[in-house]
């Protein structure tokens, strides 16, 4: 089953930033995964959340795919780095749902 990664990052130190976007997405390409987004550009339309200044999707093709790419040892520098240069909330969700009334997707 699809699943989407979606990574919430406040950046605290900035210096692992430009390493971390230039070689994780071909370790996440290596797990089947895709970028749909990796942006700066956040607008809260309602409420109020944390101080995010970059949020990343990511697709990958299931929970098992995320779990090797996380495991990856080629991942294991760049995910140290980010968890010392960041606030991080990093979820995993599947594409049904929940409340049953999206014609497209599976119910949850």
């Amino acid at each position: 089953m699809t699943v989407h990664v979606i990574a919430d990052i406040e950046i605290t130190d900035d210096s692992w930033v430009a390493d971390y976007g230039a070689n994780v997405h071909d370790i996440v390409a290596k797990h089947g995964g895709e970028y749909l987004s990796r942006s700066g550009n956040i607008i809260n339309a309602a409420g109020e959340g944390p101080n995010s200044n970059m949020i990343a999707i990511i697709k990958f093709p299931s929970v098992d795919a995320v779990q090797g790419f996380v495991g990856d040892p080629e991942y294991a520098p760049y995910g140290k780095a980010r968890e010392d240069g960041s606030n991080s909330i990093i979820r995993i969700i599947d594409d049904t749902d929940v409340a049953g009334g999206i014609p497209y997707l599976p119910k949850g």
